[in-house]
C-alpha cells in the first residue's frame, strides 16, 4: 500500500503562486536596501495586496497540494483541524504514513481562523536549507565578484580569523541554512553586496540583544530566528506571532516553510509597510532573485513522500548502559528545530571528565566522515561525501582526541570519537546526535521518528525532557544518571 501511495500519487506539483521571473546578474545589484528603502516606502509604492481567503464555513473541505515536507499531524495544526478528518476526507492516505509526497492533491477540513496573512511564497524551502540546490555554490568568488563591504569583512570566530565569505559559510554550514539566502539578507538590509561601508555601525539586520552588535553576531541571531521559524511551521508549533508592534501576524495555511521562516523573522525588526514590503514580491525575495536567479525555476523535492529513517543504533557500544541525558532539543543554536538528543557515558564523577577508553562513542550506521572538527562530525550515510544530500547524522561534543577524522569510511558500531564537553556549550560528558536530510534538520519528535536501537524519542514539557521507549519499556531523560535515565544498547 505504501509503495502505491508513492508511485500513484507522485504527480507533477501544481504551482500556488504566480512568481514573477527575473534573470540573474552578476554586477552591481540594483534592489535597494533596507536602510536606503525605508524612506521611500509608502501606501503608493506598495505592491498591490493579493487576494485575501474567505471565511470557511467550519469543516468545509477546501483544496491543497502537498509541499515538500508536508506531514498530515503538521497539516492538521496548520488548517485547525484533527489528523483524523484529515484522513477521514483522503482515503488514498494509509495510515502510516511519514511526509507527503509533494505535489499530491488533498482535501483538507478547514477551521477558520482570522486575520491570515499574504499567500504569497517568497522562497521554496530548497532555496532556504543549505541542501542540494547549493552545491557546488562557491560563496567566496561570488562575495568577491561583488564591489559590497562584505568582501573585506574580517571577524574572529572560533579560533580563526575568518573572511565575510568565510564567516557566511560557517554559518550556513551549522545552522544549515542557505549561503545563499545569508547573503541576500545580508544586501537586502545591509548593502553588503553593493555598498562600500554597512549603512549603520551597530545592529547591522536591527536584532536587539547586547554585545551582539556586530555584522557576524548578527548574522547568527537571524539564523537562529530563520530556523525557528522554519521548522516551528514544519512541525505546525508556530501558528501566529507578533510583529515589532504587537499586531498579531498569522500565515496562510498554505504557506511554505521557508516562506513563513521569512515572515516570523522580519516580524521581529519590522511592522507595517517595511513588514509587508519586505516580505512581498518587491522585497527579499526581489533580492534572491536579482542576486541569484529565480530559485522557483528550479524542480527540487528536498523532502520526497513517505520517507524513511535508515537503521540506526544507538551511538554507544551494544555492551554498556549510558544515560539519557537530553531529550529533544535543538540541532544547533537556540529553539527549534528539536532535532537532537544526548547520551553520557558512566562515570563516577559529574561534570565534565575525560571517559574511560572503553566508554566511546559509535557511528549510529554505515557511513564516511564528511565533517571533522571542534563544531561537529557529519556521518554522511550515502557516502556520496556531500553534507547536503540524502541523510546524515550530526555529532557534536566529541572530543578533538581520537575523534574520526575526515574521510573515515566506518560501520555501524565503529568507534567514532569519545564524548566530552568540546563544542558548544556542556555541563557534562556527553554526545550530542541529530539527523538531516538533504540539509533539513528532522525533528526527533515528527511525523519521522528517532529510532536508535529500536527506541523511539519523545518530546517532554521544554527542551531536554521527555523520554526513549522500546515497547511497554520507557526511559526518562535527566542529566541525574539515575535508573530512570540508563539506557542499554543490548536491551531486547
Amino acid at each position: 500500500m505504501l509503495r502505491y501511495f508513492i508511485t500513484v500519487l507522485t504527480i507533477a506539483v501544481l504551482t500556488l503562486t504566480s512568481c514573477t521571473l527575473a534573470s540573474p546578474q552578476t554586477g552591481v545589484v540594483a534592489t535597494p536596501t533596507k536602510a536606503e528603502a525605508g524612506a521611500m516606502v509608502d501606501s503608493a509604492s506598495m505592491p498591490t495586496p493579493l487576494p485575501s481567503r474567505p471565511a470557511y464555513a467550519p469543516g468545509e473541505l477546501v483544496d491543497y497540494t502537498a509541499q515538500t515536507g508536508d506531514s498530515v499531524p503538521a497539516l492538521a495544526r496548520r488548517f485547525n483541524t484533527t489528523t483524523g478528518e484529515i484522513l477521514a476526507a483522503n482515503p488514498q492516505i494509509p495510515r502510516d504514513a511519514t511526509t507527503m509526497p509533494p505535489g499530491m492533491p488533498m482535501k483538507i477540513p478547514i477551521y477558520y481562523r482570522a486575520l491570515w496573512g499574504s499567500p504569497f511564497q517568497i522562497i521554496p524551502d530548497h532555496a532556504f536549507v543549505n541542501g542540494p540546490t547549493h552545491t557546488g555554490f562557491n560563496t567566496a568568488a561570488f562575495v568577491s565578484s561583488q564591489p559590497g563591504w562584505l568582501k573585506n569583512y574580517r571577524a574572529y570566530v572560533a579560533g580563526e580569523n575568518r573572511s565575510g565569505a568565510d564567516l557566511v559559510d560557517y554559518i550556513a554550514t551549522n545552522y544549515s541554512i542557505s549561503p545563499r539566502l545569508l547573503l541576500a539578507i545580508l544586501e537586502y538590509q545591509g548593502g553588503a553586496l553593493s555598498l562600500s561601508e554597512p549603512p549603520v555601525k551597530k545592529n547591522l539586520l536591527g536584532l536587539q540583544r547586547i554585545y551582539w552588535e556586530t555584522p557576524y553576531l548578527q548574522l547568527v541571531l537571524a539564523a537562529n530566528l530563520l530556523n525557528n521559524g522554519y521548522y516551528g511551521w514544519r512541525i505546525g508549533s508556530l501558528l501566529e506571532f507578533d510583529d515589532a508592534e504587537g499586531i498579531l501576524r498569522r500565515p496562510d495555511p498554505w504557506q511554505n516553510a521557508g516562506s513563513v521562516a521569512l515572515q516570523y523573522y522580519f516580524s521581529r525588526m519590522f511592522a507595517g509597510d517595511e513588514y509587508a514590503r519586505a516580505t512581498s514580491s518587491e522585497g527579499l525575495s526581489l533580492t534572491y532573485k536579482n542576486l541569484f536567479g529565480d530559485p522557483w525555476d528550479e524542480e527540487l523535492v528536498l523532502i520526497p513522500g513517505s520517507l524513511q529513517q535508515p537503521e540506526m543504533l544507538l551511538p554507544f557500544p551494544a555492551d554498556q548502559t549510558w544515560s539519557y541525558t537530553g531529550g529533544p532539543h535543538t540541532g544547533w543554536g537556540t529553539g527549534e528545530p528539536f532535532s537532537a538528543v544526548d547520551f553520557a557515558p558512566p562515570s563516577e564523577q559529574s561534570g565534565c571528565v575525560p571517559a574511560k577508553p572503553e566508554n566511546y562513542a559509535t557511528a549510529v550506521a554505515d557511513g564516511l566522515v564528511v565533517r571533522s572538527s571542534v563544531e561537529g562530525v557529519a556521518l554522511d550515510l550515502d557516502r556520496d561525501g556531500n553534507e547536503r544530500t540524502g541523510w546524515v547524522v550530526y555529532y557534536l561534543h566529541l572530543a578533538t582526541s581520537q575523534r574520526a577524522p575526515l574521510g573515515a569510511d566506518l560501520k555501524a558500531g565503529d568507534k567514532i570519537g569519545y564524548p566530552s564537553c568540546e563544542g558548544g556549550r556542556s555541563t557534562g560528558t556527553h554526545v550530542h546526535v541529530a539527523r538531516k536530510y538533504n540539509g533539513e534538520w528532522i525533528v526527533a519528535d515528527s511525523a519521522l521518528p528517532f529510532i536508535l536501537s529500536g527506541w523511539t524519542a519523545h518530546n517532554g514539557s521544554e527542551a531536554y525532557q521527555g523520554t526513549l521507549t522500546k515497547g511497554s519499556a520507557v526511559v526518562i531523560a535527566c542529566e541525574c544518571g539515575d535508573a530512570f535515565a540508563a539506557i542499554s544498547g543490548s536491551y531486547p
